[in-house]
C-alpha cells in the first residue's frame, strides 16, 4: 500500500492537475494507493471541505467512477496555519500505506518521477531523497541558503545527501518510529533516518517552474532555516555527547578570562598597577563565570543522557 502525502496552503489552482496526474501514474503502475491531502490553513478556494468533490470532478476524467477515485483520497484540514512540519505529521497520523511518499502541492515535484522512487525502494533501500534537476527557484535567497546548508551539513557532520531541501521523497513507514516531526525539523527527516543507520540513497528528479500561485518561501524563513541548520548540526553531532559541545565554548571563554585575569594580576603585583584604572578587569571576571557555567551546562547534559540511557535499558 502506497500513501502519497501532500501538506498544501492556497493551492488551488494546481491540486485538481496534481491529483489527475498522480491517479493517472499509480494506475499505470499498477499500485495500489491512497492519496493524503492535509490543508494547513488555506484561506482561498481549496479549504472548503464542500469544495472538495468540485476538485475531485475536476480531477478525474468524466468516465471514471467518483466514488472509486474519492475512497483513495483523503483531505484532513487544519483550522488555522501550523506549518509545513504539522502537515507532514498530520498526513503520516492519517496514512495507512508501508511506504510513504512526500510531495508539494506546487506541481514542481512531477508525478512521472514516482517509478523511479519507487522502484529504488523495491531495490531494498529504507529512503530514497530527491535532487532536484534543473532548479527553477527564482527565490535567490532559497537558492543561496540551500547551496551554503548542503555545504555546511556535508563538511561538519557529514550528510550523505546532496539536496536535502527537497520535498519530494519516498520511504518505508519503518523508519518513522524514531523520528517525530514539529516545527521545522522535517529539514532533516533525511539526517535522521540516516544516523538511525537506515539505508538511504537518492535520485535526480524533475523540478518543473511554478505556474500558479506564490512560493512560501521568504527572507524570514530564511533567518529561520540558518538557526534550523545550527541545530540540526548540535542534534546529529552531539546529541550524545553534549560535553564535547559546550566544554569547547566554555573552556575558550574560560581561558580568555583566566589569561586577562593574570596579566593584570601580574600588572598588580609587579609593576604596581591600580585595578580600578583597568576595566578589562570585569571583562576577565565575566568569562570566567561565562565560560564555567556553560561547561556546566555540558556537565548537565551529559548526565541527562546518561540516565535516559540507563532508563532505557532497565
Amino acid at each position: 500500500m502506497l500513501s502519497i502525502i501532500i501538506p498544501f496552503h492556497n493551492e488551488a489552482e494546481n491540486l485538481p492537475t496534481l491529483i489527475k496526474h498522480l491517479i493517472e501514474v499509480c494506475e499505470k503502475a499498477g499500485k495500489e494507493f491512497e492519496i493524503v491531502l492535509v490543508d494547513d490553513g488555506s484561506d482561498d478556494t481549496s479549504v472548503a471541505i464542500s469544495n472538495f468533490q468540485f476538485l475531485l470532478r475536476q480531477a478525474q476524467d468524466p468516465e471514471q467512477s467518483r466514488g472509486t477515485i474519492s475512497k483513495k483520497i483523503k483531505l484532513i484540514k487544519h483550522k488555522k496555519r501550523l506549518g509545513k512540519g504539522e502537515a507532514l505529521n498530520t498526513g503520516v497520523k492519517n496514512a495507512v500505506g508501508n511506504v510513504i511518499v512526500f510531495m508539494d502541492a506546487d506541481l514542481q515535484n512531477d508525478p512521472e518521477d514516482l517509478p523511479k522512487l519507487l522502484a529504488k525502494i523495491d531495490e531494498g533501500n529504507d529512503f530514497v531523497n530527491g535532487i532536484r534537476k534543473g532548479r527553477h527557484d527564482d527565490n535567490l535567497l532559497l537558492k543561496s541558503y540551500s547551496f551554503l546548508a548542503e555545504k555546511f551539513l556535508k563538511k561538519f557532520i557529514q550528510s550523505p545527501f546532496t539536496d536535502i531541501n527537497c520535498g519530494y521523497k519516498a520511504f518505508k513507514k519503518v523508519v518513522l518510529s524514531e523520528f517525530s516531526f514539529y516545527g521545522n525539523n522535517f529539514r532533516f527527516f533525511p539526517l535522521a533516518v540516516f544516523y538511525n543507520g537506515y539505508k538511504v540513497t537518492e535520485i535526480e528528479v524533475k523540478n518543473n517552474p511554478r505556474k500558479f500561485g506564490k512560493s512560501k518561501f521568504g527572507s524570514g524563513k530564511l533567518i529561520t532555516g540558518i538557526f534550523d541548520t545550527l541545530t540540526a548540526y548540535f542534534i546529529y553531532k552531539f546529541a550524545a555527547q553534549p560535553l564535547h559541545f559546550f566544554g569547547v565554548i566554555g573552556g575558550l571563554l574560560f581561558t580568555g578570562g583566566f589569561i586577562i585575569s593574570l596579566i593584570l594580576a601580574v600588572e598588580r603585583l609587579f609593576f604596581g598597577v591600580l585595578l580600578y584604572q583597568r576595566p578589562v578587569l570585569w571583562l576577565g571576571l565575566a568569562l570566567i563565570i561565562v565560560g564555567i557555567q556553560i561547561i556546566m551546562t555540558g556537565i548537565i547534559g551529559e548526565l541527562i543522557v546518561y540516565l535516559d540511557k540507563k532508563n532505557t535499558k532497565s
